[in-house]
Protein backbone atom coordinates (compact mmCIF):
# COMPACT_ATOMS: atom_id res chain seq x y z
CA UNK A 1 0.00 0.00 0.00
CA UNK A 2 1.64 3.45 -1.10
CA UNK A 3 1.58 6.18 1.51
CA UNK A 4 0.00 9.66 0.59
CA UNK A 5 2.38 12.08 0.67
CA UNK A 6 0.51 14.93 2.81
CA UNK A 7 0.11 18.45 0.60
CA UNK A 8 2.35 21.03 1.44
CA UNK A 9 0.85 24.14 3.08
CA UNK A 10 0.22 26.66 0.29
CA UNK A 11 2.59 30.10 0.52
CA UNK A 12 -1.09 31.68 1.68
CA UNK A 13 -2.01 29.94 4.34
CA UNK A 14 1.39 30.02 5.96
CA UNK A 15 1.38 33.69 5.80
CA UNK A 16 -2.01 33.83 7.41
CA UNK A 17 -0.30 31.55 10.10
CA UNK A 18 2.76 34.06 10.41
CA UNK A 19 0.41 36.91 10.83
CA UNK A 20 -1.72 35.01 13.80
CA UNK A 21 1.38 34.49 15.56
CA UNK A 22 2.82 37.97 14.59
CA UNK A 23 0.00 39.95 14.34
CA UNK A 24 2.76 43.14 13.85
CA UNK A 25 3.85 42.03 11.07
CA UNK A 26 0.74 42.05 9.26
CA UNK A 27 0.51 45.73 10.26
CA UNK A 28 3.59 46.83 9.02
CA UNK A 29 3.00 44.93 5.62
CA UNK A 30 -0.02 46.85 5.55
CA UNK A 31 2.02 49.91 6.17
CA UNK A 32 5.09 49.46 3.75
CA UNK A 33 2.04 48.79 0.69
CA UNK A 34 -0.02 51.58 1.45
CA UNK A 35 3.03 53.50 1.88
CA UNK A 36 4.46 52.42 -1.75
CA UNK A 37 0.52 52.98 -3.19
CA UNK A 38 0.51 56.36 -1.92
CA UNK A 39 3.96 57.32 -3.47
CA UNK A 40 3.15 55.62 -6.35
CA UNK A 41 -0.18 57.44 -6.61
CA UNK A 42 1.24 60.88 -5.71
CA UNK A 43 4.15 61.01 -8.48
CA UNK A 44 1.27 59.56 -11.09
CA UNK A 45 -1.26 62.47 -10.36
CA UNK A 46 2.13 65.24 -10.45
CA UNK A 47 2.98 63.15 -13.67
CA UNK A 48 -0.26 63.49 -15.38
CA UNK A 49 -0.83 67.09 -14.02
CA UNK A 50 2.24 68.33 -15.67
CA UNK A 51 1.17 66.51 -18.75
CA UNK A 52 -2.56 67.79 -18.83
CA UNK A 53 -1.45 71.68 -18.52
CA UNK A 54 1.58 71.29 -20.99
CA UNK A 55 1.07 69.43 -23.39
CA UNK A 56 -1.96 71.35 -24.85
CA UNK A 57 0.21 74.52 -25.06
CA UNK A 58 3.41 73.05 -26.61
CA UNK A 59 3.64 74.97 -30.22
CA UNK A 60 6.36 75.58 -32.87
CA UNK A 61 7.21 79.38 -31.34
CA UNK A 62 7.85 77.74 -28.22
CA UNK A 63 11.44 76.79 -29.77
CA UNK A 64 12.04 79.54 -31.75
CA UNK A 65 15.97 80.00 -32.14
CA UNK A 66 15.47 83.71 -30.46
CA UNK A 67 13.73 84.52 -27.26
CA UNK A 68 11.22 87.38 -27.43
CA UNK A 69 7.95 88.10 -24.86
CA UNK A 70 6.07 87.16 -27.48
CA UNK A 71 6.97 83.89 -28.22
CA UNK A 72 8.53 82.98 -25.35
CA UNK A 73 11.32 80.46 -26.39
CA UNK A 74 12.78 78.02 -24.36
CA UNK A 75 15.59 76.70 -26.57
CA UNK A 76 18.12 79.34 -25.24
CA UNK A 77 17.24 78.19 -21.93
CA UNK A 78 17.81 74.30 -23.18
CA UNK A 79 21.30 75.12 -24.32
CA UNK A 80 22.18 77.11 -21.16
CA UNK A 81 21.16 73.71 -19.38
CA UNK A 82 22.99 71.54 -21.38
CA UNK A 83 25.86 73.82 -20.53
CA UNK A 84 25.40 74.16 -16.92
CA UNK A 85 25.17 70.85 -16.37
CA UNK A 86 28.34 69.40 -17.98
CA UNK A 87 30.66 72.60 -16.79
CA UNK A 88 29.25 71.22 -12.57
CA UNK A 89 29.72 67.71 -13.75
CA UNK A 90 33.20 68.67 -15.03
CA UNK A 91 34.10 70.88 -11.81
CA UNK A 92 32.36 67.96 -9.17
CA UNK A 93 32.61 64.76 -10.26
CA UNK A 94 36.69 64.61 -10.41
CA UNK A 95 36.75 65.95 -6.92
CA UNK A 96 33.57 63.68 -5.48
CA UNK A 97 35.53 60.50 -7.12
CA UNK A 98 38.75 61.61 -5.93
CA UNK A 99 37.85 62.07 -1.95
CA UNK A 100 35.69 59.33 -2.38
CA UNK A 101 39.06 57.15 -3.65
CA UNK A 102 40.74 58.66 -0.75
CA UNK A 103 38.39 57.80 1.91
CA UNK A 104 37.82 54.10 1.13
CA UNK A 105 41.38 53.15 -0.77
CA UNK A 106 43.98 55.49 1.23
CA UNK A 107 42.81 56.64 4.51
CA UNK A 108 43.62 54.58 7.35
CA UNK A 109 40.66 53.32 9.73
CA UNK A 110 40.17 55.41 12.26
CA UNK A 111 41.29 58.21 10.96
CA UNK A 112 40.26 61.63 11.88
CA UNK A 113 40.30 63.45 8.75
CA UNK A 114 37.76 60.58 7.35
CA UNK A 115 34.96 61.41 10.04
CA UNK A 116 35.66 65.01 9.44
CA UNK A 117 35.03 64.63 5.85
CA UNK A 118 32.20 62.39 6.08
CA UNK A 119 30.62 64.55 8.59
CA UNK A 120 31.18 67.86 6.48
CA UNK A 121 29.38 65.81 3.57
CA UNK A 122 26.31 65.50 5.17
CA UNK A 123 25.70 68.78 7.06
CA UNK A 124 26.89 70.07 3.17
CA UNK A 125 23.84 67.68 1.67
CA UNK A 126 21.34 69.39 4.18
CA UNK A 127 21.93 72.64 3.48
CA UNK A 128 18.75 74.83 1.58
CA UNK A 129 20.03 76.00 -1.84
CA UNK A 130 19.42 79.43 -1.10
CA UNK A 131 21.62 79.45 1.02
CA UNK A 132 24.07 78.00 -1.69
CA UNK A 133 23.04 81.09 -3.87
CA UNK A 134 23.71 83.64 -1.15
CA UNK A 135 27.23 81.82 -0.89
CA UNK A 136 27.77 82.10 -4.31
CA UNK A 137 26.36 85.41 -4.83
CA UNK A 138 29.06 86.72 -2.27
CA UNK A 139 32.02 84.53 -2.60
CA UNK A 140 31.79 84.31 -6.83
CA UNK A 141 29.96 87.22 -8.22
CA UNK A 142 31.15 89.79 -5.82
CA UNK A 143 34.53 88.47 -4.74
CA UNK A 144 35.76 86.62 -7.11
CA UNK A 145 34.26 89.61 -9.62
CA UNK A 146 32.91 86.96 -11.45
CA UNK A 147 29.43 88.65 -12.18
CA UNK A 148 26.23 86.98 -12.82
CA UNK A 149 27.46 83.88 -15.02
CA UNK A 150 27.56 80.60 -16.07
CA UNK A 151 30.61 79.81 -14.46
CA UNK A 152 29.89 81.25 -10.95
CA UNK A 153 26.45 79.25 -11.52
CA UNK A 154 28.17 75.85 -12.09
CA UNK A 155 30.60 76.30 -9.47
CA UNK A 156 28.16 76.80 -6.64
CA UNK A 157 26.00 73.66 -8.45
CA UNK A 158 29.44 71.77 -8.22
CA UNK A 159 29.59 72.45 -4.34
CA UNK A 160 26.42 72.01 -3.95
CA UNK A 161 26.27 68.33 -5.80
CA UNK A 162 29.63 67.21 -4.30
CA UNK A 163 28.38 65.59 -1.14
CA UNK A 164 26.13 63.43 -3.49
CA UNK A 165 28.48 62.48 -5.90
CA UNK A 166 31.28 62.04 -2.52
CA UNK A 167 28.74 59.99 -0.86
CA UNK A 168 27.25 57.87 -3.37
CA UNK A 169 30.83 56.70 -4.81
CA UNK A 170 31.80 56.02 -1.28
CA UNK A 171 29.34 53.50 -1.16
CA UNK A 172 29.82 52.15 -4.09
CA UNK A 173 33.51 51.36 -3.79
CA UNK A 174 33.06 49.76 -0.61
CA UNK A 175 30.48 47.28 -2.05
CA UNK A 176 33.43 45.84 -4.31
CA UNK A 177 34.41 42.71 -2.72
CA UNK A 178 37.96 42.46 -0.89
CA UNK A 179 38.46 39.88 -3.02
CA UNK A 180 39.08 41.81 -6.14
CA UNK A 181 41.67 43.22 -4.67
CA UNK A 182 43.67 40.88 -2.95
CA UNK A 183 43.71 39.17 -6.52
CA UNK A 184 45.10 42.08 -8.16
CA UNK A 185 47.71 42.00 -5.46
CA UNK A 186 48.70 38.85 -6.02
CA UNK A 187 49.31 38.99 -9.86
CA UNK A 188 51.40 41.75 -8.64
CA UNK A 189 49.84 44.95 -9.61
CA UNK A 190 50.35 47.80 -7.75
CA UNK A 191 47.73 49.96 -5.71
CA UNK A 192 47.30 52.63 -8.16
CA UNK A 193 46.82 50.49 -10.77
CA UNK A 194 44.45 48.12 -8.85
CA UNK A 195 42.18 51.21 -8.00
CA UNK A 196 41.85 52.24 -11.22
CA UNK A 197 41.93 49.21 -13.25
CA UNK A 198 40.07 46.80 -11.01
CA UNK A 199 38.01 48.31 -8.43
CA UNK A 200 36.66 51.56 -10.35
CA UNK A 201 34.95 49.64 -13.14
CA UNK A 202 33.31 47.27 -10.82
CA UNK A 203 32.09 50.36 -9.16
CA UNK A 204 30.48 52.23 -11.99
CA UNK A 205 27.02 51.64 -11.80
CA UNK A 206 26.97 53.31 -8.16
CA UNK A 207 29.11 55.81 -9.23
CA UNK A 208 26.78 56.71 -12.24
CA UNK A 209 23.33 56.33 -9.60
CA UNK A 210 25.28 59.17 -7.62
CA UNK A 211 25.88 61.06 -10.93
CA UNK A 212 22.25 60.87 -12.05
CA UNK A 213 21.12 62.29 -8.77
CA UNK A 214 23.53 64.91 -9.51
CA UNK A 215 22.37 65.69 -12.60
CA UNK A 216 18.52 65.93 -11.37
CA UNK A 217 19.24 68.33 -8.86
CA UNK A 218 21.33 70.71 -11.34
CA UNK A 219 18.38 70.62 -14.05
CA UNK A 220 15.74 71.63 -11.39
CA UNK A 221 17.51 74.07 -9.38
CA UNK A 222 16.61 77.93 -9.29
CA UNK A 223 17.24 79.50 -6.33
CA UNK A 224 21.03 79.43 -6.45
CA UNK A 225 21.16 80.21 -9.82
CA UNK A 226 19.09 83.14 -9.46
CA UNK A 227 22.04 84.90 -7.65
CA UNK A 228 24.73 83.62 -9.22
CA UNK A 229 23.96 82.78 -13.06
CA UNK A 230 21.35 85.60 -13.89
CA UNK A 231 18.43 85.14 -15.76
CA UNK A 232 19.33 86.73 -19.20
CA UNK A 233 16.77 84.59 -21.58
CA UNK A 234 19.63 84.54 -24.75
CA UNK A 235 21.99 81.82 -25.13
CA UNK A 236 24.89 82.14 -23.37
CA UNK A 237 27.86 83.39 -25.64
CA UNK A 238 30.59 82.28 -23.11
CA UNK A 239 30.94 80.87 -19.51
CA UNK A 240 31.34 83.93 -18.25
CA UNK A 241 28.32 85.75 -19.18
CA UNK A 242 24.83 85.49 -17.99
CA UNK A 243 22.05 82.97 -18.95
CA UNK A 244 19.04 80.99 -17.71
CA UNK A 245 18.34 77.53 -17.50
CA UNK A 246 15.02 75.88 -18.21
CA UNK A 247 14.07 75.53 -14.22
CA UNK A 248 14.88 79.26 -14.18
CA UNK A 249 13.21 80.25 -17.12
CA UNK A 250 9.98 78.34 -15.94
CA UNK A 251 10.25 80.35 -12.77
CA UNK A 252 10.53 83.75 -14.18
CA UNK A 253 7.44 82.87 -16.61
CA UNK A 254 5.30 82.11 -13.79
CA UNK A 255 6.66 85.07 -11.55
CA UNK A 256 5.61 87.34 -14.37
CA UNK A 257 2.03 85.78 -14.47
CA UNK A 258 1.55 86.59 -18.01
CA UNK A 259 2.98 83.06 -19.34
CA UNK A 260 1.51 80.69 -17.54
CA UNK A 261 0.70 78.44 -20.35
CA UNK A 262 4.45 78.70 -21.90
CA UNK A 263 5.15 77.72 -18.45
CA UNK A 264 3.21 74.78 -18.42
CA UNK A 265 4.57 73.96 -21.70
CA UNK A 266 8.14 74.74 -20.27
CA UNK A 267 7.43 71.70 -17.03
CA UNK A 268 6.39 69.44 -19.88
CA UNK A 269 10.11 69.78 -21.87
CA UNK A 270 12.23 69.92 -18.14
CA UNK A 271 10.83 66.48 -17.24
CA UNK A 272 11.23 65.20 -20.51
CA UNK A 273 15.16 66.17 -20.15
CA UNK A 274 15.21 64.68 -17.20
CA UNK A 275 14.21 61.18 -17.86
CA UNK A 276 16.15 61.31 -21.17
CA UNK A 277 19.49 62.14 -19.22
CA UNK A 278 18.84 59.71 -16.54
CA UNK A 279 17.78 57.09 -18.90
CA UNK A 280 20.97 58.06 -21.27
CA UNK A 281 22.77 57.65 -17.73
CA UNK A 282 21.86 54.29 -16.61
CA UNK A 283 22.04 52.80 -20.12
CA UNK A 284 26.09 54.14 -20.16
CA UNK A 285 26.10 52.74 -16.69
CA UNK A 286 24.89 49.29 -17.92
CA UNK A 287 26.98 49.20 -21.24
CA UNK A 288 30.10 50.15 -19.28
CA UNK A 289 29.17 47.50 -16.60
CA UNK A 290 28.90 44.78 -19.19
CA UNK A 291 32.35 45.47 -20.68
CA UNK A 292 34.06 45.09 -17.24
CA UNK A 293 32.88 41.43 -16.15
Amino acid sequence: MKKTERSKPSAARTSRASYRRHPMSLVQRIAVTASAVITFAILAALLAYILIMGVPNLKPSLFAWHYTSDNCSMTPAIINTLLMVVLSLLLSVPFGIGAAIYLVEYAKRGNKLVKVVRLTAETLSGIPSIVYGLFGYLMFVIALNMDKSMLAGALTLAIMVLPTILRTTEEALKAVPDSFREGSFGLGAGKLRTVFRIVLPSAVPGIFSGIILAIGRIVGETAALIFTAGTFSGVAGGVMESGRTLAVHMYCLLNEGLHRSEAYATAVVLLVMVIGINALSGAAAKRIARRTQ
